[in-house]
């Protein structure tokens, strides 16, 4: 049977197929790139390369140890994943994943690798309907190449992003498409439809809540103004505000289902607007609209300390103010990652307000847009929201233009020809971006085998960067990780990372126990904590507390004092040290170098690290106006001159041995200057930084032995088991 481009239908999945075949192909240059690359390969599989896919992947793998070894319902969560270990089983990613895993006959990790390629890619999909709406499929065909390629979808998208983002476009867009036909048709099914892509997309993604809410006002908006009399619009308003509620999907479900039922038997609609007030009260009572609030003002509304309002009131540093993500681009960052160039992006907006000014029903997709743009004020991730809408713009501008052509043959080489103008720069940010993988090989297999070491409920302790990879591959627990990261839990972290090895010991210890009691605590008065809205301490407030002081500045001056009593030791602890935090080490700093009761930042520790040494006979230029003279010892640090107090220089031996080499040269001074020959890598840091706990273990290997026992070392990651 011939497939007839004449048919609309037909027409419609051809060009899905089409552009859902170029969105995987292009996602799969990157494989291609690096195929039969070893440090991106683990047991034979190439590695994620985003830290939060770790997450999910954690949650996803207990889901698959529980069912295939507990069928047994109390047994099955008994063994699930062990108590206050933070796995995510019961989000939609994990659960997801557990399921294709079930039923596809690929390796966990090949799963895990490629679902970003095809779920992202489905965008396609509610774009070319929505152009069908519009009766435009031309339009739809190009926006679809042209979002599913575009900077940021990409970035957030590609081979080995495991991640939320592999569907957090395409079910606003699936919304997007439901809201245009219901209004469009004006039938009931659409109400459902609906309210069905509300529940899943809240299923898949929680803080869609914010969206969802402003389709909803934007509908309400143009309801209130210009159609006030029309009843479908007040019963789509209705059945949103239900699937919107904020309680268990199960209820609100339930709750759509009955609403839908009503609906439909036509009895009930001179009851409709005491349903709508109905709906609109049960959604605010629920507490629909707190959590939005909540997200705008972190990422928007953004302070560098925050004070916390009971006990203490200390004060912490906020890691908003250190994440990449929530911070302002420059406009042609902007413009950029939403459309591949400064250009296309001005006349794809360009673009858009004359389709929305044509297809007014378009204006519903101004809260993509909103909050793509949003990504310019503070949060990078954001624009992936206005890709889709504004490859819409210049796709129907380029349409536009075939029309007025004279010939059919130069109508198609004209939309071919646009088409391919605004696909090549996007082709070529593809082509040029070679992320890495999070870990090395080298890094996962000393993961690998401090599983092997450690029980499930021992803490590995390092950075949050580096948490959910550590979860994942050594099945441990840990302090702090991508979603665990706020100031106050923070702050015990930096501390141990950044002081002498004696303290850093101490604070390892009761952070780790101070931890579990919280969890204990939390799981024993979960409901009068809820009950009462009851703030609780932080570990360090709680620390302080337990040892009888008032202020936390003298109880870290007690760390110092050699009677300390620590807690009763309930499990092991580990370091993971890893190489690559060397470079974010004066980052790390931060969060303890800081007054916790009254939040005044202290004076910044100096470090310099470089990788790219320029030497001649005299001098070493480490870069950035740093510069050794090789005669006098003297480092020129801008206009500032000051003599070194120790040249110390690494090396592995054979045996993949350290051995140092160190010279002193002024014992007054308070400026090292340290050669990881293995690595090129110089670093410049102060006496406060040289003696801290990571520079002396992992970069010197100087460890106290009745403090610390190595575990694992390699050039790439050091591991120490805490004694005490």
């Amino acid at each position: 049977m011939r497939l007839s481009l004449q048919n609309e239908t037909h027409k419609t999945l051809f060009y899905i197929l089409i552009a859902f075949s170029f969105s995987v192909a292009m996602r799969l240059i990157w494989v291609a790139h690096f195929s039969g690359y070893e440090p991106f390969y683990f047991n034979g599989q190439f590695m994620i390369n985003t830290n939060d896919g770790y997450y999910w992947a954690e949650g996803a793998r207990d889901l698959l140890f529980g069912t295939a070894t507990n069928p047994n319902a109390t047994e099955y969560f008994d063994k699930l994943h062990q108590p206050f270990d933070l796995s995510p089983v019961d989000t939609a990613a994990a659960q997801l994943t557990a399921f294709f895993a079930k039923i596809l006959p690929f390796s966990f990790e090949s799963i895990i690798f490629y679902m970003p390629v095809f779920l992202s890619s489905l965008v396609v999909i509610p774009i070319v309907l929505i152009a069908k709406t519009l009766k435009n499929l031309e339009m739809g065909l190009i926006a679809a190449l042209l979002a599913s390629i575009a900077w940021s979808y990409y970035n957030r998208t590609m081979a080995g992003y495991y991640d939320t983002d592999m569907l957090n476009i395409v079910l606003p867009m699936f919304l997007l498409w439901s809201l245009i036909w219901a209004l469009q048709t004006q039938k009931d099914i659409y109400l459902f439809i609906t309210a069905v892509d509300i529940l899943i997309y809240r299923w898949w993604y929680p803080q869609s809540y914010a969206l969802e809410s402003s389709f909803f006002g934007l509908i309400l908006l143009y309801t209130l103004i210009f159609d006030r009399k029309n009843l479908f619009s007040y019963k789509l308003l209705t059945i949103m505000m239900f699937a919107m509620m904020n309680i268990d999907g199960v209820y609100r479900f339930g709750a759509v289902v009955v609403v839908y039922a009503v609906f439909v038997s036509k009895k009930a609609e001179k009851y409709i607007f005491y349903i709508f007030a109905l709906s609109v009260v049960a959604y605010f009572f629920s507490g629909g609209f707190n959590p939005i609030f909540g997200k705008l003002k972190a990422y928007v509304f953004k302070d560098s300390v925050k004070t916390m309002e009971e006990g203490l009131k200390l004060h912490f540093f906020t890691v908003m103010q250190t994440v990449r993500e929530a911070g302002k681009i420059p406009f042609e960052t902007f413009a950029n990652r939403i459309s591949g160039n400064t250009i296309t992006f001005i006349v794809s907006l360009g673009g858009y307000l004359y389709l929305a000014y044509k297809h007014r029903v378009m204006l519903l997709a101004l809260p993509m847009v909103g909050l793509g743009f949003l990504a310019y004020v503070g949060g990078l991730r954001f624009t992936i929201y206005a890709v889709p809408i504004l490859a819409f713009g210049i796709a129907y501008l380029i349409v536009e233009i075939a029309r007025i052509m004279p010939t059919q043959k130069l109508k198609v080489l004209s939309m071919v020809a646009f088409a391919l103008m605004i696909l090549y720069p996007n082709y070529k940010h593809i082509e040029a971006y070679k992320v890495p993988t999070v870990f090395s090989a080298d890094e996962v297999k000393v993961l690998d085998g401090l599983h092997h070491i450690a029980s499930r409920e021992d803490y590995v302790v390092s950075w949050w960067d580096y948490g959910y990879p550590i979860r994942y591959y050594a099945d441990v627990k840990t302090l702090i990780d991508g979603g665990k990261h706020n100031g106050s839990v923070n702050f015990p972290v930096s501390f141990l990372l950044t002081h002498p090895q004696d303290v850093a010991a101490k604070m390892a210890r009761l952070d780790v126990e101070y931890t579990e009691k919280s969890f204990v605590f939390k799981e024993k008065y979960k409901q009068e904590i809820k009950d009462k809205n009851i703030t609780l301490f932080s570990t360090i407030e709680q620390m302080t507390k337990d040892a009888g002081f008032d202020d936390t500045n003298d109880f870290l001056l007690s760390l110092e004092s050699g009677d300390m009593v620590l807690p009763q030791k309930t499990r092991d602890i580990y370091l993971y040290l890893p190489y690559r935090m060397l470079d974010i080490l004066p980052t790390v700093v931060l969060f303890s170098n800081l007054d916790l009761m009254s939040g005044k930042q202290g004076k910044q520790p100096f470090m310099f690290v470089s990788h790219r040494a320029k030497e001649s006979k005299s001098s070493l230029d480490l870069g950035r106006g740093v510069v050794l003279d090789k005669k006098t010892m003297v480092l020129h640090i801008g206009e500032s001159k000051v003599k070194i107090k120790r040249l110390i220089t690494t090396a592995y031996n054979k045996k993949m041995e350290l051995e140092k080499k160190i010279q002193v040269i002024d014992p007054k001074s308070n400026i090292s200057l340290i050669y990881m020959s293995n690595y090129n890598t110089f670093v410049v840091l102060d006496e406060t930084l040289y003696n801290s706990t990571y520079i002396q273990l992992m970069i010197l290997e100087n460890y106290d032995a009745k403090l610390y026992e190595p575990v694992i070392l390699t050039p790439r990651v050091k591991v120490y088991k805490l004694k005490i």
